[in-house]
């Protein structure tokens, strides 16, 4: 069964940084990313990583969010700068059984509870 928790949420002013934490159990190989649903909104693919590496980010945050993944602690990362906000959301980690190194930004399978980023102006 996969788990996924994420921690690292808070409250920041624009501009400034957060990093956001997943630790996984019971996930092997595919995908995993960072979605985000803002109130009133759909959900959205923030940024994706797969098992090799390779990474794909939503337009909206190219050059400020770095997904990265520690393999050996089974957990994932995302660094957030410059944030602006718009970026105000609940993220959610999510995980996808995927053979191909090019992550989708969608349909993802195994979700965690989520935590809530504010940045304000």
């Amino acid at each position: 069964q996969v788990q996924l928790v994420e921690s690292g949420g808070g409250s920041v002013q624009a501009g400034g940084s957060l990093r956001l934490s997943c630790a996984s159990s019971g996930y092997t190989y595919g995908c995993m990313g960072w979605f985000r649903q803002a109130p009133g909104k759909e959900r959205e693919g923030v940024a994706v990583i797969h098992s090799t590496d390779t990474t794909n980010y939503a337009d909206s945050v190219k050059g400020r969010f770095t997904i990265s993944q520690d393999k050996a602690k089974n957990t994932l990362y995302l660094q957030m700068n410059s944030l602006k906000p718009e970026d105000s959301a609940m993220y959610y980690c999510a995980a996808k059984p995927w053979w191909f190194s090019a992550c989708p930004l969608s349909d993802y399978n195994y979700w965690g509870q989520g935590t809530r980023v504010t940045v304000s102006e």
